[in-house]
């Protein structure tokens, strides 16, 4: 099925917009409590629940202006979906804190994996947005799977050291921008690898 092209701006507000939605209803009930079913839940795990219909209705909005959604897409929400879950199961925040972690673990263990195998997994993922020759991508994905790795490991520190509303803005700012600089300063490095538009075409 082919991709419906939708305006950049939309598209980012979708695939942003309940991570910026979880941080403005923290911060706005971070210190209330509220109680459900005879049971006590502080505003993080409140915030942390409301995350998952937010998520779920702008995938929703996403496949049906676009016809696509990413596996990186479907992948996050499913974790958010199950560390949600176990978050409120348990009444335990530490659940949610922990998903960012695993997250970034599997996605070094994946590239890992392939690297492994001699393939670039993340060649597979963004090759058609961005042409560039092989060895470029095998440089590439080494280096985020150490990027991921890093993150995995600042995360783990940050929850078991900060305070929670520190946590909850690095998770939602820092941690994105990070890697965002990151993958562009990568880009840039290995631009001597891209492929012009008029030799991929030729080939």
């Amino acid at each position: 099925m082919t991709e419906r092209k939708i305006n950049p701006v939309l598209k980012q507000t979708l695939e942003l917009g309940p991570t910026i939605a979880f941080f403005l209803i923290y911060i706005w009930i971070k210190d209330e409590t509220y109680t459900f079913a005879g049971t006590d839940y502080s505003g993080f795990i409140v915030a942390a629940l409301v995350l998952i219909p937010l998520l779920l209705g702008a995938m929703a909005v996403l496949w049906a202006l676009t016809r696509k959604i990413s596996r990186m897409q479907v992948f996050t929400a499913f974790m958010v979906i199950f560390f949600g879950g176990l978050t409120a199961w348990f009444n335990d925040e530490t659940f949610f804190k922990m998903k960012t972690t695993i997250v970034y673990g599997v996605f070094a263990a994946i590239l890992g994996f392939g690297l492994l195998r001699g393939r670039s997994f993340l060649e597979y993922v963004m090759g058609e947005f961005l042409p560039m020759q092989m060895e470029g991508w095998m440089i590439f994905t080494r280096r985020i799977v150490w990027m991921f790795l890093a993150m995995a490991v600042a995360n783990e520190v940050i929850w078991r050291t900060m305070s929670e509303a520190t946590w909850v803005t690095l998770e939602t700012f820092a941690f994105p921008a990070a890697l965002i600089v990151f993958m562009w300063s990568q880009i840039y490095a290995l631009q001597h690898f891209l492929i012009e538009a008029d030799e991929s075409k030729s080939d």
